[in-house]
């Protein structure tokens, strides 16, 4: 049977439909907008959890209107909470990065998948010190009116903006 560990923000109440979508074993992590920062105690949770578990399979899902994605994009009336601010930074820098690239339409998706693959990188680079088998892992949006999840953007389209002089 398939295994899969869920990187969630507990704001956006996912684990019943992933767990209805997703017919298989889940495991479920939470952090505010998915802003954990792989610390050594994180990064020896996550470890102990796929390991134990044997899971080959990680997906970070955000919900297009997550509240603390729209939070740090908006009023920033969260901010102060620990460990919010420099993912609120970082939504704040790919939000300026994203409006000279995207339609506003687009928006929101483009910030959110430019942050989920900035976090499947950095999980991604922890967990091939340790693991001797590949570990496959991606990102979803979760889109609450039609009730799909929806592959995020690719990293090539998500780059970094850089200026050349």
């Amino acid at each position: 049977m398939d295994k899969t560990l869920f990187l969630l923000c507990p704001t956006d109440c996912l684990e019943p439909i992933i767990n209805n979508r997703f017919r298989q074993e889940n495991f479920f992590y939470t952090s505010l907008g998915n802003s954990f920062s792989l610390d050594f105690t994180t990064l020896e949770g996550i470890k102990e959890l796929i390991t134990k578990h044997d899971i080959k399979d990680i997906s970070f899902v955000t919900s297009n209107d997550n509240k603390i994605v729209l939070d740090a994009l908006g009023k920033q009336s969260f901010s102060k909470i620990r460990g919010l601010k420099k993912f609120y930074g970082e939504l704040v820098r790919q939000k300026e990065h994203s409006e000279a690239l995207w339609e506003k339409e687009n928006l929101q998706f483009a910030i959110i998948s430019y942050y989920l693959n900035y976090k499947i990188k950095e999980l991604g680079l922890e967990l091939n010190r340790f693991t001797d088998y590949p570990i496959k892992i991606d990102g979803k949006i979760y889109d609450g009116q039609k009730n799909t999840f929806n592959a995020i953007h690719s990293n090539l389209i998500c780059l970094e903006m850089h200026c050349l002089n």
